[in-house]
């Protein structure tokens, strides 16, 4: 059960005057490419594959779509209005009888750094669906997007991919405005939509080396030790030291990715040396940052460096 304090901050405004998503997006990237842009008929089939989405844009018509559900039991989604329908891990779906004449349908995969371990993917429901109407600001995103979509350009594919990725950045300023309409969970997102969490979490984010404390990261949210460390268990499901350190491990995995050496990485998450943030990793994630670097080297790692939900 969720602390007094923390269900009171929850019902109030959402957090103002900090930037919540952008520290997340800079150190973990998602691109977006589009690869349909008209109407549909009949049954159209789209495969899951590995650290990819989908991002899904009906602007008239309606449909029927359909996935498995984590117990592997099918799901049936019925879409009566302008929707925007997002995956953002991968789960293979269906659109059933989408209609051919008069639809307006864009689709686009998003490619997630880190694939399923991409902060904001592992954040999110398996799937939201969102009636345009109520995602206030879309109708110029959306207006450029299916003019732009519709006839060829110069440089109209790299327009339209940046538009996809605006209107990703807008539906999640909205579902952290609106957590309980988006059907958040508890997790990152969830944190972020609390007021004063997300003041420590954005600095969490855009200052993961500091030497962070409870008190310290408390003292960001404006709160009480106490009261923070049961709000943020409340919201995240986890405690603030578990949830810098997953963090700290996230980033160390992306910059192994990129080459960086292992004494560097530590110096910038702010380890004594190379060898504590080793044994970290060890101990968290049961291998080596040499191994962990050479399996995801071989494909065989998809930027894992912390265990996900079911």
């Amino acid at each position: 059960m969720k602390s007094t304090e923390s269900s009171n901050l929850q019902a109030g405004p959402a957090a103002t005057g900090i930037d919540r998503l952008s520290a997340l997006f800079e150190r973990f990237r998602v691109r977006a490419h589009l690869f349909h842009a008209g109407p549909l008929c009949g049954v159209t089939r789209f495969a899951a594959e590995p650290g990819r989405g989908f991002l899904h844009v009906m602007r008239e018509g309606e449909m029927v779509v359909t996935h498995r559900g984590r117990d592997g039991v099918p799901r049936r989604l019925e879409v009566r209005e302008p929707s925007l329908l997002f995956y953002p891990r991968p789960l293979a779906h269906d659109f059933h009888n989408a209609p051919k004449d008069g639809a307006e349908f864009a689709c686009a995969t998003l490619d997630f750094e880190g694939g399923t371990e991409h902060p904001i993917a592992r954040a999110l429901p398996p799937v939201v669906l969102l009636p345009i109407s109520r995602v206030g600001g879309l109708d110029h995103s959306l207006a450029l997007l299916f003019a732009e979509s519709t006839r060829l350009r110069c440089g109209q594919r790299l327009l339209v991919d940046r538009l996809f990725e605006v209107l990703l950045l807008q539906m999640l300023r909205w579902l952290l405005d609106h957590p309980a309409e988006g059907g958040l969970g508890l997790g990152l997102l969830a944190g972020l939509a609390h007021p004063r969490l997300a003041r420590a979490l954005v600095a969490l984010h855009e200052r993961p080396g500091e030497a962070w404390t409870l008190e310290s990261m408390a003292a960001c949210a404006g709160m009480s030790r106490s009261a923070f460390a049961a709000a943020f268990r409340a919201e995240l499901d986890q405690t603030p030291a578990d949830y810098l350190a997953q963090w700290r491990l996230a980033l160390a995995g992306a910059a192994l990715r990129r080459g960086e050496p292992l004494k560097t990485i530590a110096e910038t998450l702010g380890y004594a040396n190379a060898s504590s943030l080793s044994r970290l990793f060890t101990q968290k994630l049961g291998r080596t940052p040499r191994d962990w670097r050479r399996a995801a080297a071989d494909g065989g790692q998809n930027g894992s460096t912390s265990s996900s939900r079911a």
